[in-house]
């Protein structure tokens, strides 16, 4: 991921919007241009999409329907939505495993424009006939997002186990501070020094996807492959090792793990409950928008996620991108040629750029985009401080090559029952081995 020369933020979005959406086919748009379906991925996303499709609308008056699938359930979206009459004609795949199942949908992007703009480094999602179907459009980074403020009035104490964050630079470290904090948690006006580990269903992302990577990198770095069947789960132990410190230095009591979400752990930390929390720079706006915020912008920072792996005071935060944009193949001609330009549109011009620096909060990686090019948040700019860090390696989103969502979901379910008390941690393992195996093999 050093190689990642050019930042970019936010990705993607997760809630469905799709009802009472103008349909693609009817009013507002000239027919003879084409329209427009973007099924989005992420919620976060979803206004700004709902103003950019507005935009366009009334500047081209090519319709444009933005659809934003539920969280954790955008491939049963788009399998039900992709045999419609008025399909997407714009979704977005999940790396090298989204291309497998998706690119008899894809057409061939390799001569659009945002293609043309990509930066070398950050490489498109191409078939075997070398052919482009798919283009990232943001590159993100996640780790342990920290309160400055709370750690500052930690590390003033005497007895402090550090003196400053520069000091936690591994798992014991990072162990020690977290548990002296929360033996001082009153001390320091915190309710737990990790928000909750949100662990009900469809929220339990951060963990059995963003977590797993690590361990999942060092694998697949030790087999000299991510192409594999046969994973063992091998650095279990270091994902345990994190994840038990999550839940027993957290707001609340981890038997309450399963039934907490994103936007409870991501409040706690807004309101000053907690001095951690583990997301992606795209939970800026979530932490500012909450209501009673008390955590300024100069106070959010990044630790990286330190869990026991080798040589793990080299490396830095996770940076990456999971979702490439890929356009409908069996959508009528107009409709793909519509879409083409609006994505050109969107990333390639100085209007649209616009829009994707200040409205979805992307560093985009196009080589239209310069290094000042960024969002204005706490969170983008200490991504761009990762990439741009010559001494820490970040790590790479090698979750994109996780067997499917289920497997993602089934591991879930399983860490969930393991915080409530209803499962031992070696069957949990079991069932992260048995599900890859059984999912990289088509079963």
């Amino acid at each position: 991921m050093k190689s990642i020369k050019r930042i970019s933020a936010v990705l993607a979005a997760a809630a469905i919007a799709a009802s009472g959406l103008v349909a693609c086919s009817s009013g507002g748009g000239d027919s003879d241009k084409g329209s427009v379906y973007f099924l989005n991925f992420k919620p976060e996303q979803d206004a700004a999409y709902q103003k950019i499709a507005k935009d366009y609308t009334a500047k081209t008056g090519v319709q444009v329907k933005v659809v934003t699938a539920a969280s954790n359930s955008y491939e049963q979206t788009l399998k039900a939505e992709i045999g419609k009459k008025d399909a997407p004609t714009i979704f977005q795949v999940n790396g090298p495993t989204g291309l497998k199942t998706w690119q008899p949908y894809m057409a061939d992007m390799t001569d659009a424009q945002i293609t043309k703009n990509l930066n070398p480094d950050v490489p498109a999602l191409k078939g075997s006939d070398g052919k482009v179907y798919g283009v990232p459009f943001a590159v993100e980074g996640y780790g342990l997002i920290y309160n400055a403020a709370i750690f500052d009035k930690y590390f003033a104490l005497p007895d402090a186990k550090a003196k400053s964050a520069a000091d936690v630079k591994d798992y014991a470290t990072l162990k020690a501070v977290s548990e002296d904090m929360q033996a001082k948690k009153a001390e320091l006006g915190i309710e737990g020094v990790f928000a909750s580990t949100s662990l009900a269903s469809g929220e339990d992302w951060r963990w059995q996807t963003h977590l797993a990577n690590l361990p999942v990198h060092q694998e697949f770095k030790d087999l000299g492959t991510k192409e594999t069947k046969d994973l063992k789960f091998k650095y279990n132990e270091d994902f345990k090792n994190i994840f038990d410190l999550y839940l027993n230095n957290s707001t609340v009591d981890k038997k309450l793990a399963p039934s907490k979400a994103v936007t409870d752990s991501m409040a706690e930390f807004a309101l000053g409950k907690a001095a951690m929390v583990q997301n992606g720079n795209w939970a800026w706006s979530q932490i500012d928008k909450v209501n009673g915020n008390v955590v300024k912008p100069e106070n959010v920072k990044y630790l990286p996620i330190y869990m026991g792996l080798p040589d793990e005071q080299k490396t830095g935060i996770a940076v990456g991108t999971e979702n490439y944009l890929g356009v409908n193949a069996k959508a009528p001609e107009a409709n793909r040629k519509a879409s083409v330009d609006f994505i050109n549109w969107l990333f390639t011009t100085d209007e649209g750029k616009k829009y994707v620096i200040n409205d979805l909060g992307f560093n985009a990686p196009f080589n239209n985009f310069s290094k000042t090019d960024t969002p204005n948040d706490p969170l983008a700019k200490e991504v761009a401080a990762a990439i741009d860090n010559k001494d820490l390696t970040t790590i790479p989103w090698d979750f994109q090559y996780f067997p499917s969502q289920k497997f993602k979901n089934d591991f879930g379910q399983a860490l969930a029952q393991y915080a409530a008390g209803k499962m031992p941690w070696d069957e949990v393992v079991k069932v992260f081995v048995d599900g890859w195996a059984a999912e990289s093999a088509g079963k």
